[in-house]
């Protein structure tokens, strides 16, 4: 799970019936981080960690902080799923990078998947372009309360910009929600305005256009996961209303002949957050999204995201995700380890409900909101 900047980083968990669980120990124990990291309280971000059991080894695929502070993935291997894991010596993946997730297709061959991160990168940049161009304000935003969150926002990015990466998304939030309130509006806006400025302006404009869209890449590994092979090919991208700025968090699994992608979508800190799903007759795609999204927020349960699929002991596909409690999302908040049967049948994913899901205890089946 993500450990953030806990000294001992990402715990392992056992269970055999789902309910009662214990502590094994940790990927990286106090100490023992992989050298390229950036440790510390308040400095460190261990984010979403995957293990799979591939070819008789546990590989643990996951996100840190290089020394320069850009988010980066690593792997590390171990012959038990308690450890001890053994890191690479330098990460697989750079480029402010996150939520990778391991696939071993068909033909037994190993693949990277992995999210580039730009929905971290379009806040800042439109809140600096707002700093020298306050006027712009009343173009991209209509309600005046959006106007008075981008007008306060941009009175305070002199200092929001001495800030370090989580302490400024808490700063630009309020702004971050209001934008993608009206995600296509402000879309459709900022093409506007692009086309109408000129010179840097317009060149700045264009590059925060580029990334409101957040893409999805899949790359294969060579056989012992040292190195990546061939090219990095591009799964999916936001373009769903309901996905707005972002989509992250992906699994694909395996089954009857065709490849089951489930992804998160919104913004994690909210009620928006949700999950979606889409399918592709080989690893790499085309995948075809579902027009309809397979979990969002709830009466019991908030934000519901980044999917997992294992098999149960009952023989069936199960879902594993977080959420938080309503009213309560955040970074560093307190989300729940969830989880309900899922079916794969004839391209098409949905929630088995042939089987009761838990809903009334933290390991519980979220609702799906009409």
């Amino acid at each position: 799970m993500t450990s953030n900047d806990a000294p001992n980083a990402f715990p392992i968990l056992a269970s055999s019936d789902l309910t009662t669980w214990r502590l094994t120990g940790f990927v990286f124990p106090e100490g023992r981080t992989p050298a390229w990291t950036l440790t510390g309280v308040n400095q460190a971000d261990f984010w979403a960690p995957e293990m799979h059991r591939v070819r008789g080894e546990f590989w643990v695929c996951f996100t840190a902080r290089m020394q320069d502070r850009s988010l980066a993935i690593g792997l590390a291997r171990s012959e038990r799923p308690d450890g001890p894991f053994e890191p690479d010596d330098a990460p697989i993946v750079t480029g402010d990078v996150l939520d990778s997730h391991l696939l071993v297709d068909a033909h037994g061959a190993p693949w990277l998947v992995w999210k580039k991160d730009d929905n971290g990168v379009w806040p800042r940049r439109l809140v600096a372009m707002l700093h020298r161009e306050p006027d712009r304000v009343r173009e991209l935003f209509d309600a005046g309360e959006d106007q008075r969150t981008a007008v306060l926002t941009l009175t305070l990015w002199p200092w929001v910009e001495t800030l370090e990466p989580m302490e400024q998304f808490f700063v630009l939030q309020p702004l971050i929600e209001a934008a993608t309130a009206h995600f296509t509006e402000l879309a459709e806006r900022l093409e506007s305005l692009r086309a109408r400025a000129g010179g840097a302006e317009a060149t700045e404009i264009a590059m925060i256009s580029r990334a409101l869209r957040t893409r999805i890449h899949a790359q294969r590994l060579s056989a012992d996961g040292r190195t990546l092979e061939g090219g990095p090919a591009v799964l999916l991208e936001n373009d769903q209303p309901w996905e707005a700025h972002l989509i992250e968090g992906v699994w694909i699994t395996q089954e009857g002949g065709r490849y089951y992608l489930l992804y998160a979508g919104n913004d994690f800190s909210t009620a928006h957050y949700g999950i979606g799903a889409a399918v592709a007759d080989t690893p790499t795609g085309p995948y075809r999204k579902s027009s309809e999204i397979l979990l969002s927020s709830s009466a019991e349960w908030w934000g519901p995201g980044h999917p997992s699929v294992a098999i149960g002991a009952d023989g069936r596909h199960h879902v594993f995700l977080h959420a938080f409690r309503p009213g309560a999302p955040g970074y560093k908040a307190f989300r729940a380890l969830l989880t309900a049967p899922v079916r794969f049948e004839g391209g098409v994913v949905s929630l088995d409900r042939s089987v009761e899901a838990r809903s009334d205890r933290p390991l519980g089946g979220p609702s799906r909101r009409a």
